[in-house]
C-alpha cells in the first residue's frame, strides 16, 4: 500500500502551485512483481513499461512539466547478460512502436546517461526520438539510461577542468551554476519531488546533485502496479509539504 498522505494544506513551493513542475521516479519492483506471480523477470519489465505509459499520461493531465524516469542505472550492467538483453530489447521495441504516439501527444523526449554503452544502432534510435520530438511543447519525458549520479558529477568535473585548461574559464569562476550547466540535465529544472516505489528508501545514485532540495516520497507499491491513483497520492503528499529550501519557518 502507498504511504499515507498527511493532512493537506497549500504547498509552499515558491511558485504558489501545489502541482510539481518536475517529478522524478525510481521505478523499482519489476522483478518482485514477476516473482510473486511465478513469471520470468522480463514479464515484470513489460508490465513496468505499461506503468510508464499510465504515469506519463497522468502527469500530462495534471500539468506536470517534466517527468524523469530512472529506467536503467549504470549498475544495471552488472545484471545477467540475459536480463540486460531483455531490457535493451524492450527499450528498442518501445522506441520503434511508441515514439510516434508520444510525438502525436506533443511529448518531448530526452535521454540522459552513458548512452554509448548501448551501441551505435540503439544510440542512433535514441537520437532520432529526441530529434523527432525536440520542438514539442507538452510534457518533457526524460529517461535516465545507463545513468549514475556520481558518474554524472565526475563528467561535469571533467568538463569544467577542460574549460579551465582551454582558458575558457577561470578556476575561481566555478560555482554551483557553472557545475549545473555541465550536468546531463542542463536546462531542465531540478526535481520538486523524487518518488521511489517498492518499499526501498534510498536514492540509488539517482539525481544526486539535482535532488538536493527535492521532496522524497516512498511507497510500497511495486512499479508495475503504479497507476494514476498512485500518482495522485504522490501529488497529495507533495501538496502537503512545506518547502523551505533551508530557510527557517516564516522566512
Amino acid at each position: 500500500m502507498p504511504v499515507a498522505a498527511p493532512v493537506l494544506r497549500p504547498a509552499q513551493t515558491g511558485g504558489g502551485s501545489s502541482v510539481p513542475v518536475h517529478v522524478a521516479i525510481i521505478m523499482d519492483g519489476n522483478g518482485r512483481w514477476a516473482a510473486a506471480r511465478g513469471l520470468p523477470r522480463v514479464a515484470g519489465h513489460r508490465a513496468g513499461a505499461e506503468a510508464v505509459t499510465r504515469t506519463l499520461r497522468a502527469a500530462a493531465r495534471r500539468g506536470v512539466g517534466y517527468l524523469t524516469l530512472y529506467a536503467f542505472s549504470s549498475e544495471n550492467w552488472r545484471r545477467t547478460p540475459e536480463e540486460v538483453t531483455d531490457l535493451t530489447s524492450l527499450l528498442r521495441y518501445y522506441l520503434r512502436h511508441k515514439v510516434a504516439e508520444l510525438h502525436r501527444e506533443n511529448v518531448r523526449i530526452r535521454f540522459i546517461g552513458d548512452l554509448e554503452r548501448f551501441g551505435r544502432d540503439l544510440v542512433d534510435e535514441l537520437r532520432r526520438a529526441e530529434h523527432l520530438t525536440a520542438a514539442n511543447t507538452g510534457l518533457t519525458l526524460q529517461l535516465a539510461l545507463s545513468y549514475g549520479g556520481r558518474g554524472e558529477l565526475a563528467l561535469a568535473a571533467r568538463r569544467l577542468a577542460e574549460a579551465v585548461a582551454r582558458g575558457d574559464l577561470c578556476a575561481d569562476q566555478i560555482d554551483e551554476e557553472a557545475l549545473s550547466g555541465c550536468l546531463l540535465t542542463a536546462g531542465v529544472p531540478d526535481p520538486d519531488v523524487i518518488v521511489r516505489t517498492s518499499g526501498e528508501h534510498r536514492l540509488s545514485n539517482f539525481l544526486l546533485w539535482q535532488g538536493a532540495y527535492a521532496e522524497l516520497v516512498f511507497t510500497d507499491v511495486l512499479w508495475p502496479d503504479f497507476d494514476e491513483a498512485q500518482f495522485e497520492v504522490v501529488l497529495r503528499i507533495y501538496a502537503g509539504r512545506e518547502r523551505r529550501f533551508g530557510a527557517r519557518p516564516g522566512g
